[in-house]
């Protein structure tokens, strides 16, 4: 028999989070479910998000979740209302997955495992009799009368009810996402949302600085973004309070976003944690201007303490080099940079070095600065932002406003978080609602 002689209720396109949620929920409640996936096995981002671990959800109450999504969060509410952490973690426990709570509120399986997530998701389509194709790259959904009647792929089409569009974003381009997702939806009329590298590196102007200390880590730093040339930013205006997603207070211009945490120096610029959280708003920014990053490696201090503190130290030991001297201050490989910064002489004794030069210490030590290039390119981010506009998705059901039996999971919408398990937990909400509702839309028709 002819593949275009065979009517499927719904056709899931893309076999990552949302989709393998969207298959498996269609299926158990009686539709007869095909699900397309592109490469050559389904969950690929699932197998390496949080660092193979697999960071499935997060522990915190629902407004602190919406908030994590920034303005769009609000389109959520009715998808989680449906299906939230504790559906998850009961729908991952009931098919023995344990899981285990982790500092930040994060989720993971208990074994620390990602391919046991994706276990649970093979045996869930697996008992609900979902037909999955691997290999499959989709070129096209058909329409008739504004309502869906197919799929087509490079080899073959296919007939069906309804589909639901789960392709992800333009990130990890290796796991599948290509942003294919986003071609098909404009070829059918709907706006998309452009496109930007969330949770993604930053790239410096001062490259050879950054260079200088590659591979350094750093624990227990302020890094706050601002508006404007690095040189001209009064670091006074640094904040003591962390300002972004999830946070209730707005920060005050030049201020963009400020983070403490662990970051670290790349042979391009910066990394880490908290570059990685304030990213997307630099990304932003940097559509407005110029964006600076200035970096407060002692923010437990303040200028007055780092002043008595150096005068000690340098008192202390007066026939130390200031090379020495800095020991206390900073890892190795940062040293000499930061001397050079000062333009102290790296040899100068201690007991020799005068006020002046003690204010420059201070001042570069509470505020190393940077001017920031560009972020890396999209498909080197963690996350996609941007996508399907959601004013042209019924947010009760995920479904298309424009097509009839199009439904969209994941990614592909506009729709992306900060880390800590936000965006794996939407991914499976707005995919068990689409599934749901594809469902009851195809066998009722």
């Amino acid at each position: 028999m002819n593949n275009e002689d065979k009517l499927y209720d719904i056709i899931v396109i893309g076999g990552g989070a949302a989709g393998l949620m969207a298959a498996g929920r269609a299926g158990e409640l009686g539709a007869g479910v095909l699900l397309l996936e592109k490469t050559d096995s389904c969950g690929k981002k699932i197998l390496v998000s949080g660092k193979t671990r697999c960071n499935l959800t997060n522990a915190a109450d629902l407004n602190h979740f919406i908030s994590m999504y920034g303005n769009n969060g609000r389109f959520l509410f009715s998808a989680f209302h449906n299906f939230f952490r504790p559906e998850l973690l009961e729908f991952l426990n009931s098919n023995g997955l344990a899981t285990k709570v982790e500092r930040g509120g994060r989720i993971f399986p208990a074994s620390d495992d990602a391919h046991d997530v994706l276990r649970v998701f093979k045996k869930y389509l697996s008992d609900n009799n979902v037909r999955i194709k691997l290999n499959t790259k989709v070129t096209g959904i058909s329409i008739k009368d504004n309502a869906i009647c197919g799929v087509r792929t490079q080899t073959e089409n296919f007939r069906c009810q309804a589909v639901v569009l789960a392709t992800g974003g333009a990130t990890w381009p290796s796991t599948g996402s290509t942003g294919d997702g986003y071609k098909i939806s404009e070829s059918l009329g709907h706006s998309i949302a452009k496109l930007k590298p969330a949770l993604v590196p930053l790239i410096v102007r001062e490259q050879k600085l950054a260079q200088s200390m590659q591979g350094v880590s750093l624990r227990n730093v302020r890094a706050t973004a601002f508006q404007g040339e690095a040189v001209s930013i009064d670091s006074m205006l640094t904040p003591d309070c962390v300002y972004g997603r999830g946070e209730k207070k707005q920060p005050r211009s030049p201020v963009i976003e400020s983070r403490f945490g662990e970051m670290l120096f790349t042979h391009f610029g910066l990394g880490g944690p908290i570059i990685l959280l304030m990213s997307l708003s630099v990304v932003e920014a940097l559509e407005k201007g110029t964006v600076s990053v200035l970096i407060d490696l002692k923010p437990a201090l303040t200028r007055e303490q780092l002043h008595r503190r150096l005068q000690r130290d340098l008192d202390k030991f007066s026939k130390r080099k200031i090379s020495g001297i800095m020991k206390e201050y900073l890892p190795a490989k940062m040293i000499e940079p930061f001397i050079k910064l000062t333009e102290i002489d790296k040899e100068k004794l201690a007991h020799q070095i005068i006020a002046a030069e003690r204010g420059k210490i201070v001042e570069l030590l509470k505020a190393l600065r940077f001017n920031i290039k560009s972020p890396l390119p999209l498909e080197k981010a963690i996350v996609t932002a941007g996508g399907v506009s959601l004013a042209e998705i019924d947010q009760r059901t995920m479904a298309s406003g424009l097509i009839k039996g199009l439904y969209f999971g994941g990614e592909v919408m506009d729709i992306d978080a900060d880390t800590g398990g936000y965006n794996l937990q939407a991914a499976f909400s707005t995919g068990y609602l689409a599934g749901e509702k594809a469902a009851e839309y195809a066998t009722h028709l």
